[in-house]
């Protein structure tokens, strides 16, 4: 299973709302993550450019993609910003393969 990081920031109609009425919003990430065979591993609020932060593990991207796609699809968020996290070990077996990749600048001749 892949792991997400996903960053969002409610429209001021969802503020407004969950000032009125305050909900736990765990509980429906947690549910929404279970629909593709995921789940949520964190929830967090946040200053800055970002009103929350959700660390969720998902089987592959397109059921990410999907998940993330629902809750876009609802309304309530103003943004949302979803990144692949790696652990160290893919990490290093990217470095390993990208090595023997030989890349050559634009404009730079091919060696021979």
């Amino acid at each position: 299973m892949a792991t997400y990081l996903m960053r969002f920031s409610y429209t001021p109609e969802t503020w407004s709302k969950l000032i009125q009425n305050p909900e736990d919003r765990r509980d429906a990430a947690h549910a929404y993550a279970e629909q593709v065979g995921g789940a949520l591993h964190g929830f967090w609020y946040g200053f800055g450019e970002y009103d929350g932060y959700a660390i969720f593990e998902a089987p592959d991207n397109v059921s990410m993609a999907g998940l993330v796609l629902a809750i876009s699809a609802g309304g309530a968020l103003a943004s949302v910003e979803t990144t692949v996290l790696m652990t160290v070990e893919d990490t290093l077996a990217a470095l390993a393969k990208g090595k023997a990749i030989g890349y050559r600048k634009p404009g730079e001749s091919p060696t021979t």
